[in-house]
């Protein structure tokens, strides 16, 4: 996850913190909306990433509010400072880490199978 983490708070010029709790909430996003097998491929490559989603869970009655979908995701990303184009440039990358991790294939049928995320790739 430290890899991931650095990537993105340089790459994306984001916060340490702020970059892992944004990995949490994209990969709980893509746990639930994305197609499984491909998405937990990408999971099992992240060490630390079980965590993140799990904390990214804690969002309370606001997130329970919001619903699901990417909508969902867009307003918890920016509930954390982030604005369009950095949740684009945090997508962008974390999805050339995936890339490394998974492969092309798998991950563009992470993006192909998950509603609206083609935006961000």
């Amino acid at each position: 996850m430290d890899e991931l983490i650095g990537r993105l708070a340089t790459n994306a010029s984001i916060d340490g913190a702020v970059a892992e709790k944004t990995v949490g909430i994209i990969l709980a996003f893509l746990r639930n909306e994305g197609p499984s097998d491909s998405v937990q491929a990408l999971i099992d490559q992240i060490p630390g990433a079980e965590a993140a989603i799990e904390a990214s869970k804690s969002g309370g009655a606001l997130s329970r509010l919001m619903g699901g979908g990417l909508m969902a995701v867009g307003t918890r990303l920016m509930s954390l400072g982030l604005g369009m184009s950095e949740i684009q440039n945090v997508s962008r990358e974390l999805f050339r880490y995936g890339r490394d991790k998974i492969g092309a294939d798998q991950m563009g049928k992470i993006i192909a199978g998950t509603p609206g995320l083609s935006q961000f790739a």
